[in-house]
């Protein structure tokens, strides 16, 4: 089953409280994944941050919602339990709780800015099934994504001098070659059977890798990872990196899994992503913090 939102969480979270004990977020997490049935794969599920898993954020923003609307309250860090309130919702028996169920606490409309959002019919816009967190996420995925777009595109009107530069510049930035005076010394420079380059594995040289950059329109296809291999072989190598600005045919990715020489390869959209990563050809606009309660500084000794 797919991972529920945070607005079917919020009653039976309320539901899990109504024993009048004090539970800890990492309790609930728990025994809500166990009630919703979901498999370890859909509890580890992370964000698209890689910060938090999808379930513990929806879990902790219906918590959030049920505290705002005074349904339940904070015991000490990280603990809560039911309110009188909440007592009383449940014994309404309500079939769902979601924001607009909230809506009928002042303090839970005072937390949404006053007064719900209307859309251009008159009606209540309906609330998000993502938590505002994942709404933010996903905001900076559509803008990752476009300037991705963007960016894969000016590189492909580059110079083949300058994309080898840039490849100097993005294997640097990611911990190979040592300096980039270093790797600017050995590659672009060979340009003999099917290597554009080696570089440094490591600031200490203990290996080497090999590179091929081909800044395409067309999709690579088998014969040339096959003659990239070969040359890997001549040079009595076994690892090897292959840069593209287009992509890489099923054959190809296919021929990389069957070989003994270890050879990644790197497709157009990989590539903007590691640029991205690595602040290569991009700049920062703008930078958001989201903060938390720090709990730890309400600790009165």
């Amino acid at each position: 089953m797919a991972i529920p939102d945070y607005q079917s969480i919020m009653l039976p979270l309320l539901k899990l409280l109504g024993d009048q004990e004090e539970h800890s977020l990492r309790q609930s997490i728990d025994m809500l994944a166990d009630e919703f049935g979901l498999t370890n794969a859909e509890r580890r599920e992370l964000l698209a941050s890689g910060q938090q898993a999808v379930f513990d954020n929806r879990v902790g923003w219906a918590r959030t919602y049920l505290k705002k609307a005074g349904l339940l309250e904070t015991t000490r860090r990280g603990c809560f339990r039911i309110t009188e309130r909440g007592l009383q919702v449940l014994r309404e028996s309500p079939r769902e709780i979601n924001a607009a169920f909230l809506r009928r606490f002042p303090e839970f409309v005072e937390f949404q800015s006053g007064k719900p959002k209307e859309d251009v019919s008159g009606g209540v816009t309906p609330e998000p099934a993502r938590t505002p967190a994942e709404e933010i996420e996903a905001a900076y995925q559509r803008v990752r994504e476009s300037l991705a777009a963007e960016l894969l595109q000016t590189v492909k009107s580059c110079s083949p001098a300058f994309f080898e530069r840039l490849v100097v510049d993005l294997l640097t930035r990611m911990g190979y070659g040592g300096s980039r005076k270093d790797a600017a010394e050995r590659i672009g420079q060979t340009g003999d059977g099917g290597i554009d380059g080696v570089i440094k594995e490591d600031r200490l040289g203990l290996d080497i890798v090999y590179i091929q950059a081909k800044r395409w329109n067309g999709p690579v296809s088998r014969p040339e990872i096959q003659k990239f291999a070969g040359a890997l072989a001549a040079e009595h190598a076994r690892k090897g990196v292959f840069i593209t600005t287009s992509d890489f045919t099923r054959d190809a990715l296919e021929y990389v899994k069957r070989i003994d020489s270890k050879i990644v390869l790197i497709d157009g959209n990989q590539l903007a992503q590691l640029m991205i990563d690595h602040g290569v050809g991009v700049a920062t606009v703008t930078t958001y913090e989201l903060k938390r309660v720090d709990s730890d500084y309400f600790i009165e000794e």
